[in-house]
């Protein structure tokens, strides 16, 4: 039996580079109006990455769209790189290295004792440049036109942080944390904490709750999704 697109389905995608979540979500809804010739679906997603990130991306369609909140409030796991000694506004490479810093004192000891502090549970400062509203507008708005607003700390929980290599400046990591946990942030706060600066370098998303990576679609495979489903939706 072919996918019941109408009646439901949870779809796990390797975002790539550079696309939007909303961008995945469209070509998917360009794709079943093309294939099965199906105008109207309901289709979305649980859980935005940034466009600069890579990796897990939960699409719901149809009557499953009600359970993109339950998927939205599972534990997200990721890999990545920060880098040590350099900060940017957003706090990843959307723009451009506005300080440089030192970082060669800086000891072993003294990131994972960084590590230990941003482990559990804590409040956390999102980014200015985030998608977080404040009275009904996204922060990156207010960010993009330079107006400061407030943007109050948030409860997080970071279960799981390993540093799985050091070679000054980066560090490679892999992060458990609850929803709504900014990466970006975690890397602003480890350069703050190690009393220089930090960003953001790359992001890949592994693990929603109990749905991998290693699971998923590539984009560029996606229209493989169809094969089955095009004699199903013809008669």
């Amino acid at each position: 039996m072919g996918l019941q697109f109408e009646q439901g389905e949870i779809l796990l995608i390797n975002k790539p580079y550079r696309w939007t979540s909303f961008d995945v979500v469209a070509k998917l809804r360009s794709l079943i109006r093309t294939h099965l010739q199906i105008k109207k679906i309901k289709i979305g997603h649980a859980g935005t990455l940034d466009p600069l990130a890579t990796g897990l991306l939960i699409l719901c369609t149809g009557k499953f769209t009600k359970r993109i909140d339950e998927f939205q409030g599972l534990e997200k796991e990721y890999t990545g790189i920060i880098r040590i000694g350099a900060t940017t506004p957003c706090f990843d490479l959307e723009k451009k290295i506005d300080r440089e810093l030192p970082f060669e004192h800086i000891k072993n000891e003294q990131i994972m004792d960084a590590v230990a502090k941003l482990s559990g549970t804590y409040e956390q400062l999102p980014p200015s440049f985030s998608a977080k509203k404040i009275d009904g507008k996204r922060a990156y708005k207010y960010a993009r036109l330079e107006q400061e607003v407030e943007i109050k700390p948030r409860s997080v929980t970071v279960s799981g942080f390993e540093i799985s290599r050091i070679d000054l400046p980066y560090l490679c990591f892999r992060i458990s944390c609850s929803k709504g946990t900014y990466i970006r942030s975690i890397a602003r706060d480890m350069g703050v904490l190690l009393g220089t600066g930090a960003h953001l370098t790359e992001l890949c998303r592994t693990r929603i709750g109990q749905y991998h990576l290693r699971d998923a679609w590539e984009m560029e495979n996606i229209e493989h999704l169809f094969d089955d489903n095009k004699r199903k939706y013809s008669e």
